[in-house]
């Protein structure tokens, strides 16, 4: 076998994380999203909601207090995501642990938006920031685009009791889960205020957070789903796309200038609105979005989450089908997104760092520091063939990210055989070339465990960020460039 060597993984220039579950639709699995987009995330965003001192919890606020007739998605007592059961309950193998584990296991972060009862203590927090330990860099979104009026914690507590809270909740994160990154979704800068909504307020919040973030749509249906948005309505708005854009920088270099400090700055849900555009316009508006990002030398925006995969509307890469909610219609701005997805721009940075000899260990902090091992395969022309086989135990139990010719897959513990070729569907070879064939080990289960595997009664340590994968011996490679039989040619 050629030589092998050690490769790291570091940040996009711009980071793509996607949504995935919301009000508005039901989680979709990480396997179909992978095989359907070709290319892992930084991060998939969750959303969940926690009132638990509430009448009718843990239900869904829409179970609990069924509206007679449809009247909006937030007029209930708290926010109709679905609930948290961590925390006080204690639930730690259901909602939303499940699906983080599996996000971990495929070589992602997890983005967690929580809106949570204002009204909470300090103990009711350090109750969440040990449910979060085991999960390496988490990134946490709490009581998101709180200087607006709609969601239900806004109702039940003033603008500056929502400051004071997120920066209780950011310095009980930063002491009992230092690994949980806080995130800040507030306003943006509007010329008639020369600043930034409320950012008196929430000042000391923006210090205390560790990313800024905000919320906009280049169009937007807030009426979903109790009206139809029609011509005339006052349910819905089509933004201007350049506007969004620079009205987002600003406020970005405004936080930068009123708190002294530099941080990365995300937009936490963008899309534009099928039901208000169309489906081809809305396509068109994200990517002329994006084509502005990588052409503005300044990098000012360090991620950005699609909102989002599957949507009950418009919002979506796919549409849920009404028939069957497990069925997802593709819409044109999925082709869009998946070529932009693997751009440069927004695709992690891997470099080589050496040979290495096997076994070897292998370090997962998160998807945007890892370390792997790089082996070349020279091909002619494109493969017939092209297959990964782990042939031993030791082998077959480890937990595997593969990314080769711009296409990443999944191995989960157990699996004898991954089949490569989907990676040349799209790029097939035009020439002879050296195809790149990387592994990466995220934590197997999804879970960082100390040494005594209990992360929730561990001190902090080294634990919290990273774990440890030892490669035995690299698997045997099939690459077959001839059909194992065909009687002639049948393609052009």
């Amino acid at each position: 076998m050629e030589k092998i060597s050690k490769v790291l993984m570091t940040g996009a220039d711009c980071a793509l994380d996607l949504g995935d579950g919301s009000e508005r639709a039901l989680y979709v699995n990480q396997d179909y999203i992978l095989r359907k987009l070709g290319k892992i995330h930084r991060g998939i965003s969750l959303m969940y909601t926690y009132y638990p001192k509430d009448k009718g919890w843990p239900l869904r606020a829409s179970v609990a207090f069924p509206q007679k007739e449809p009247n909006g998605a937030w007029n209930y007592p708290y926010e109709d995501y679905f609930p948290y059961r961590g925390g006080a309950e204690g639930l730690r193998d259901g909602e939303p642990f499940n699906f983080m584990k599996e996000i971990r296991e495929r070589g992602q972060d997890v983005v967690l938006t929580l809106t949570m009862d204002p009204a909470l203590t300090r103990e009711d927090v350090i109750l969440v920031a040990k449910d979060l330990r085991p999960y390496g860099r988490l990134l946490l979104r709490v009581n998101h685009e709180c200087t607006g009026t709609w969601f239900c914690f806004n109702k039940r507590a003033s603008y500056q009791q929502l400051a004071d809270f997120f920066v209780m909740v950011s310095d009980v994160m930063h002491e009992y889960a230092p690994n949980v990154k806080t995130i800040l979704c507030a306003g943006f800068w509007h010329e008639e205020l020369n600043g930034v909504d409320m950012e008196d307020i929430f000042l000391e919040a923006y210090k205390s957070a560790d990313i800024w973030s905000g919320d906009q749509y280049l169009s937007l249906h807030w009426g979903w789903p109790v009206d139809v948005a029609t011509k005339g309505g006052n349910t819905f708005k089509c933004y201007d796309v350049d506007e969004v854009y620079d009205m987002a920088k600003k406020t970005w270099k405004h936080i930068c200038k009123i708190t002294g400090q530099k941080k990365p700055m995300v937009l936490s849900e963008l899309n534009g609105d099928g039901d208000v555009t169309g489906p081809f316009e809305q396509s068109a508006m994200m990517k002329h979005f994006m084509e502005r990002l990588q052409k503005d030398d300044e990098k000012w925006l360090s991620a950005f989450t699609l909102y989002q995969f599957r949507d009950d509307g418009r919002l979506g890469l796919e549409i849920t089908d009404p028939n069957n909610s497990d069925v997802g219609i593709e819409q044109p701005m999925l082709a869009m997104y998946k070529e932009e997805l693997h751009r440069p721009f927004f695709s992690q940075k891997i470099k080589e760092a050496g040979t290495v000899e096997l076994p070897c260990k292998l370090r997962w902090g998160n998807s945007e520091d890892a370390e792997g091992l790089e082996l070349s395969v020279s091909l002619k022309k494109t493969p017939h063939y092209a297959e990964v086989y782990f042939d031993t135990p030791e082998l077959r139990a480890l937990n595997l990210m593969i990314e080769m010719n711009g296409y990443w897959f999944y191995k989960k513990p157990g699996v004898k055989c991954i089949d490569l070729m989907s990676a040349f569907f799209d790029k097939p070879l035009d020439s002879p070339a050296e195809i790149k064939l990387r592994f990466f080990a995220p934590p197997a289960g999804g879970m960082n465990l100390p040494e005594n595997g209990d992360p929730y009664n561990s001190p902090d340590g080294d634990w919290m960020n990273n774990t440890y994968t030892t490669i035995p011996a690299m698997p045997r490679l099939r690459f077959e460039e001839e059909p194992v039989e065909l009687v002639k040619e049948y393609r052009d």
